[in-house]
């Protein structure tokens, strides 16, 4: 840093109005004779200026350091990786290929759309009935039918699904040949609706399984529903759980949350609604060893077996700490299974006397779920084996689940024994 500085006199102080230099008060009066004499030195040549070298403020090691993490911070601040560039990422790592970034872009395309219409719901009229009962003897909320068709249209849009099997759908559907692929995708396009009315949570659940070259199916141009003898080849194609190569979740409740695995870890992404896009928020979740909540529809106690209500009074009893667990149940598989994978806990949907085979679809409900869970560190079993190991022998099967904490799944398994 250089400065001009006059050798005769330098010191002076300058007023910021720049008609005069200082009021020519009593006080200033010396000050005022002194810059005469400057001036009129300046304009006979007898005041010489020189450059001085001023000597800049010494940086230390450290805080060449700091500055740099500083930067770092300030641009982490702003970097985020929405799903659509994460995806990508996985397919430039050969976790999974482009035509399968094509299928999980158009689920969640399909659910940025479910989400806004659950937002909307009371506002559109589209709480209450449609009026119609599905396959499982179910009432059909008007959103149940209207998310199917969000779910159907974007994976057939795709032109990366072969085959789709869903809740509210009586059989598999297979897509016509012009926009066929390959992937099947099962899925539960509104799981909890009743809870639609209540603004309360909501899911969607979906599973893909890959194609099978010994099952691929020549569709007439008039037809798209599979009959008895095809549905049979998509079972042979879907296979147990553990054939899964991705599953995953969407919570619509007080935000979006889009959660996956593909076989290596889980991720979860939010809704960022400024933008519209999901954002990277949850990175390889892993779900606690233990839990103090549990989730069972007590309602049904007096209809479960001995060893599980002997389970549940134990529970119930206080603890090491003095307290007891606590008692959640939301009625909704994707928020029960989303707290559990970030607080720990066991969650339970047993058979009863009045269901011998629980109440949860094994195909696209306990499997994707079961799947995603032991991605993350937990267990799921059925009271007997693990959920991934059964084979579906019908899309609609049902199956009792529990699933949740390592340990709060085997200190189950221990009363069920």
């Amino acid at each position: 840093m250089v400065q001009a500085i006059s050798t005769s006199y330098w010191n002076l102080l300058f007023s910021k109005s720049h008609r005069s230099i200082f009021p020519l008060s009593r006080p200033n009066l010396h000050h005022h004779k002194q810059l005469q004499n400057f001036v009129h030195g300046i304009s006979t040549g007898s005041v010489q200026c020189k450059a001085v070298e001023l000597p800049l403020p010494a940086t230390t090691e450290t805080e060449t350091k700091t500055g740099s993490q500083n930067k770092k911070e300030r641009k982490s601040q702003f970097a985020i990786e929405n799903l659509t560039t994460w995806l990508l990422k996985q397919e430039l790592a050969g976790n999974i290929d482009a035509e399968l970034t094509v299928v999980l872009s158009s689920i969640s395309l399909a659910c940025k759309q479910i989400a806004s219409l659950l937002q909307r719901s009371s506002i559109i009229n589209l709480t209450g009935g449609q009026g119609t009962i599905n396959i499982q003897g179910e009432d059909q909320k008007k959103l149940d039918v209207i998310s199917n068709e969000l779910f159907c249209n974007c994976l057939r849009s795709s032109g990366r699904t072969g085959i789709i099997a869903s809740e509210e759908e009586d059989v598999p559907v297979a897509v016509e040949e012009t926009y066929s692929g390959n992937y099947i995708v099962v899925f539960d396009p509104i799981d909890g609706s009743a809870n639609i009315d209540t603004a309360l949570t909501t899911g969607s659940i979906f599973g893909i399984y890959g194609p099978d070259e010994q099952c691929l199916i020549d569709l007439d141009d008039d037809t798209s529903t599979l009959d008895q003898a095809r549905e049979k080849c998509i079972i042979n194609v879907c296979q147990p759980g553990k054939n899964l190569l991705v599953a995953g979740y969407c919570l619509y409740s007080s935000s979006a949350v889009f959660t996956i695995t593909l076989g290596k870890g889980v991720f979860a992404f939010t809704l960022d609604p400024t933008y519209g896009e999901f954002v990277l928020t949850h990175e390889n979740i892993s779900i606690p060893k233990t839990g103090t909540i549990y989730s069972f529809n007590e309602g049904n106690y007096d209809l479960w077996s001995d060893k599980l209500k002997k389970y549940l009074d134990h529970l119930r009893q206080p603890g090491a700490n003095g307290k007891p667990y606590s008692g959640r149940y939301i009625g909704c598989l994707v928020g029960e299974i989303h707290r559990m994978l970030l607080r720990g806990g066991i969650y339970g949907n047993p058979d009863n006397k009045n269901s011998k085979n629980g109440n949860l679809r094994l195909l696209y409900e306990c499997a994707p779920m079961s799947f995603l869970v032991e991605q993350a560190g937990g267990i799921a079993i059925d009271g007997v084996q693990r959920i991934l190991d059964i084979k579906p022998e019908k899309v609609h099967q049902r199956t009792p689940i529990f699933i949740g904490s390592p340990d709060e799944v085997q200190k189950l398994q221990k009363y069920l024994a």
